[in-house]
């Protein structure tokens, strides 16, 4: 019997998945085997490597997740709401799962359940397994938007699995800090006003820090999708960045 999950609007078959596997642009390459993204919505996406499921951002019903069993490292940018739902959390976490966060998400969960999140602050790290967890600031600049996400309130995180460092923007702006990374072999950018940053600028940060892969993701703003379409032409145009668009929505 094949068993039907519901993305949004979208049925498909767990079988027929299993029997085709993942795109490739959903496959980046490590050491220790492919790393293969799965889009949830907007800034909620599962990866899935060594045997394992890491949850980024994990909101909304539970049952989204299913699919892909309960989450071995969850980890939380931000207080939003497109960021953080402790139910969801709850769901997808185990007695064995770890929980990363900055202090003003641990602040969020009920006193009792704050032991179970590892806090970083920006600039920290901590290890998972054989993987590394960076937190890196993820913020606004631009006056008018600072209000949205101030400097050291969240995080962005840099994960290296198998050799391989991955990027995760969380909400912000194209910061000294996104600019000066190094090695990044795969990076999720986000891009949509007035919350974080436009494409343009978006590209222009993606230029300078060159990662290999780039997957925009969390595009829907006030004005509707930002165009992708146009960051990757940007980006095309000026590099070798491979810009792979995902379905988010």
């Amino acid at each position: 019997m094949k068993a039907t999950i519901r993305f949004g609007a979208v049925c498909f078959s767990i079988a027929a998945v299993a029997m085709a596997g993942p795109p490739p642009e959903n496959t980046i390459a490590t050491g220790k085997g492919p790393l293969v993204i799965r889009p949830v919505e907007h800034a909620t996406f599962v990866m899935q490597w060594n045997s394992k499921t890491i949850a980024v951002d994990p909101v909304g019903d539970a049952a989204r997740f299913e699919a892909h069993g309960q989450a071995d490292l969850v980890l939380v940018t931000d207080t939003h709401g497109d960021h953080l739902s402790i139910d969801t959390v709850d769901a997808l976490a185990g007695s064995a799962t770890m929980i990363v966060g900055p202090a003003a998400v641990a602040e969020k969960f009920p006193e009792a359940d704050r032991g179970r999140l590892t806090v970083l602050a920006n600039g920290e790290t901590v290890k998972w397994g054989d993987a590394l967890i960076e937190a890196v600031p993820m913020y606004n600049l631009t006056p008018e938007r600072q209000g949205f996400h101030a400097k050291g309130r969240g995080n962005g995180y840099v994960l290296t699995l198998g050799g391989t460092r991955i990027y995760i923007a969380g909400d912000t702006e194209d910061i000294p800090e996104m600019r000066a990374l190094k090695d990044i072999d795969a990076a999720f950018v986000c891009m949509n006003l007035p919350y974080t940053m436009d494409v343009e600028s978006a590209a222009d940060a993606v230029l300078e820090f060159k990662p290999k892969v780039v997957f925009p993701y969390h595009y829907r703003g006030k004005g509707g999708m930002s165009d992708v379409e146009k960051f990757r032409s940007l980006v095309a145009e000026n590099s070798e960045t491979d810009v792979r668009l995902l379905e988010w929505y």
